[in-house]
């Protein structure tokens, strides 16, 4: 019984350790991870503004005029 609990505290200090250790590296590969995503991102955005502008509009095709538009008022 005692042991047991001797091996749980152990392998709690070790790993409390143990993270303290890593989680700086660990946190910091996150964040340049995310930074550079982000820069992808920024680009990707960028590149497509560009090609959006580059390129000349459509026009719209021209409506058929099919006869005359009249305007009725109601008579009383």
């Amino acid at each position: 019984m005692i042991k047991t609990i001797l091996i749980i505290l152990l392998l709690f200090f070790a790993f409390k350790f143990l993270f303290r250790l890593f989680a700086p590296v660990i946190i910091k590969k996150v964040v340049q991870k995310a930074q550079q995503n982000f820069y992808e991102q920024h680009q990707n955005m960028q590149e497509r503004q560009q090609q959006q502008y580059n390129t000349t509009p459509e026009r719209p095709a021209e409506k058929k005029k099919v006869g005359e538009y009249i305007d009725y008022e109601e008579l009383e």
